[in-house]
């Protein structure tokens, strides 16, 4: 069980640690120059069990016997709550430390506000210094914490009054934190949820060894041998590690895990002292993925004077990281105080966050802790992060375990314009594992797509309403242009009043087909009740002009040039050229040119040749004419015309495939 000291400077943290542990945790120079706790400290301590020393849980040492108490001991002087918020980023247990002669001072108000806000529900208070006052100060003091704990999540936490010094008390505190701990180890699950995250907060080289991070364990666990990742604050890419030891609660270990201070010895090409840093990250691979911002729930403290307003500048510290970032309140511009909200804190660098991690919010200056929270998302959408849709579905991912979390979500996403929920960036933004993810995907009342970005899911209600969607805007289609066969698959996306995402909607028309519930009719969809059909003369035009533009190949003649060829007036020839294509016998590619089917996926194909040739690169419009020869003009207007179809993206003067030509002309 890891405790962390908190309250004002002076008030006998440190004095209380040395006394239940024997150990100094002022290791600084400075520290012991000025008699002044700076930054934090650690000591550990054996916890007799049941059936003596050696029996217990496997939190212990290599053996995996013995209960252990970790001390983290935190400065109380109000210029290090930097270093104090990094202490207690990751406790199981809250000892308050109040002087009786000085009792409750500013940073013992202040550290007992972080402590709610990061939700520390498990605490015990040490009175101390009673050496120094009478009994009836000891009361007064006493009944002055009691009435400060109420509102807060220590509410009834026992007092003990002590004196490190004398050592009056001491035995009553110490036997208090061992039942403490017995317990924590009973409750802690046999398990570890979730891959390896270690938060750093300290670095430093051993000779012989080379270089050691140690940090709380937030989840998962470790062993020797392990390939890591070191995710650097301020840097998206990681730097490759090996754990070549080990110890967990300052003993030597096969395995760390979470709930532990661990200290770990890592060796790599790339790394040495200088690269790490205070609010970095080790972690298993699949749980890197540095974010510059993130939707979280935002609670404001009810001591300040004035609410939080949008795009207020901020200090975030979120496990040993400290930042600077605004925060966008969503919804409201404001959070009053004493009032929680859902908001968005966009930050001037990268970090590590995911789901429940919970942070403090500090003022510009860094020198008055005005809120705190817990990340929900932190892969929100790039836009329209304030809309209804995304507020329903912010609420419905707060849910804490992961199952009714996505039933939530599936259940909000088929009620919106929201397409489903992307499986992989669900199950790390929850940091679960393989084994975790999979029983994600046995849920009842969902199915599973694949998509190009991940598997989606989504509900059957939702499933349901995309393809009544798709039959309704078919329907309609066909009332509007009765003698066209139908809209091809990016003309029924058009169509659609709020269009699903595009491995959704290739989903939805690919099982209608396969149910015979819509037809695929050459590169067009029509329902099976409609048969267009054209006029007598324009079948006989057709004919004419169907071998006009099956001997023009991949570069058909312009509509002015058919017309002179068969003696016709361009505007009937016009009119003519766009009913053929209502009937999906030609493709307008341009307003004087028209394709035949068979030309633009001959065409679409040489795109994607160009690109699996070139998949970083793309390719140029000179690149594409060379490859067809049809010609500069046409190439451009072929080009143009597979950018507003969605086939290509373009990026200067280069173009990428965003979707394959199957998914966007159709398969056939």
């Amino acid at each position: 069980m890891i405790i962390a000291t908190a309250g004002h400077v002076d008030h006998g943290k440190t004095t209380l640690v040395r006394a239940l542990t024997g150990v100094d945790t002022d290791r600084l120079p400075e520290e012991k120059k000025r008699g002044l706790t700076i930054d934090i400290g650690f000591a550990y301590q054996d916890v007799a069990t049941a059936a003596g020393p050696e029996a217990g849980a496997e939190a212990g040492p290599k053996s995996g016997a013995g209960i252990v108490m970790g001390f983290v001991d935190v400065p109380g002087h109000e210029r290090f709550v930097k270093n104090m918020l990094a202490g207690v980023a990751s406790i199981d247990f809250a000892l308050l430390v109040v002087a009786a002669d000085d009792g409750v001072m500013p940073q013992t108000e202040e550290h007992l506000a972080i402590l709610g806000l990061l939700d520390i529900q498990q605490g015990a208070v040490a009175i101390t210094k009673i050496d120094r006052v009478d009994p009836e100060r000891v009361q007064e003091v006493m009944a002055e914490v009691s009435a400060l704990l109420a509102p807060t999540p220590l509410a009834g936490s026992p007092l003990f009054p002590v004196s490190g010094e004398v050592g009056t008390g001491m035995a009553e505190l110490k036997q208090h934190l061992e039942a403490a701990a017995r317990g924590h180890a009973e409750r802690a699950a046999a398990t570890d949820p979730g891959h390896f995250r270690l938060s750093i907060d300290r670095a430093f080289t051993v000779p012989g060894a080379g270089l050691i991070v140690t940090g709380a364990v937030f989840s998962g666990r470790v062993a020797v041998g392990d390939r890591l990742i070191l995710a650097c604050h301020g840097k998206t890419e990681g730097i490759e590690a090996r754990v070549r030891g080990l110890r967990a609660l300052d003993r030597a270990a096969d395995i760390g895990r979470a709930g532990q201070r661990c200290a770990v010895n890592i060796a790599g090409a790339d790394l040495h002292q200088s690269v790490v840093g205070r609010g970095d990250w080790l972690l298993a691979a699949p749980a890197h993925a540095p974010v510059r911002k993130f939707d979280a729930r935002v609670r404001v403290l009810e001591s300040e004077a004035k609410p939080l307003a949008h795009w207020t500048p901020v200090h975030l510290h979120l496990a040993a990281v400290d930042i600077t970032g605004h925060i966008a309140v969503l919804g409201e511009r404001r959070i009053m105080p004493g009032e929680d909200a859902l908001a968005q804190l966009v930050l001037d660098a990268p970090i590590g966050a995911l789901f429940g991690d919970r942070f403090i919010l500090r003022d510009q200056s860094a020198q008055r802790t005005l809120a705190g929270g817990v990340v929900i998302d932190p892969f929100p959408p790039h836009r329209g992060r304030a809309r209804p849709d995304r507020l329903a579905m912010l609420r419905a991912m707060e849910t804490e375990a992961p199952e009714p979390a996505l039933t939530a979500m599936l259940g909000v996403a088929s009620q919106g314009a929201i397409n489903g929920v992307n499986l992989p960036r669900f199950a790390q933004t929850r940091n679960l594992t393989e084994a975790e993810s999979a029983n994600l995907r046995q849920m009842e009342g969902q199915i599973i797509l694949s998509a190009s970005d991940g598997d989606l899911a989504l509900s059957l209600d939702r499933w349901q309403l995309v393809e009544q969607a798709i039959l309704a805007a078919l329907a309609a289609w066909h009332a509007k242009q009765p003698e066209a066969v139908g809209p091809n698959d990016h003309a029924l996306r058009g169509a659609l009043t709020s269009p699903p995402a595009p491995a959704l909607l290739a989903a939805a028309i690919g099982h209608l087909v396969d149910q015979r519930a819509i037809i695929r009719d050459g590169m067009s969809l029509r329902l099976p009740s409609h048969s267009p059909r054209p006029s007598d003369s324009d079948l006989a035009l057709w004919k004419a002009v169907a071998l006009i533009l099956e001997e023009g190949g991949i570069r058909p003649p312009r509509v002015r040039e058919l017309a002179e060829e068969l003696k016709m007036d361009p505007k009937q020839m016009e009119a003519f050229l766009k009913r053929c294509a209502r009937q999906g016998r030609l493709m307008a590619v341009a307003p004087n040119r028209y394709f035949p089917p068979a030309a633009v996926r001959e065409l679409a194909e040489a795109v994607e040749r160009l690109c699996a040739a070139a998949p970083e690169e793309g390719f140029t419009a000179a690149a594409f004419k060379n490859d067809t020869g049809i010609g500069r003009n046409v190439a451009i207007e072929v080009l143009e015309f597979f950018d507003t179809s969605g086939l290509t993206r373009r990026q200067g003067n280069v173009r990428h495939l965003r979707r394959p030509a199957a998914a966007v002309f159709g398969d056939n």
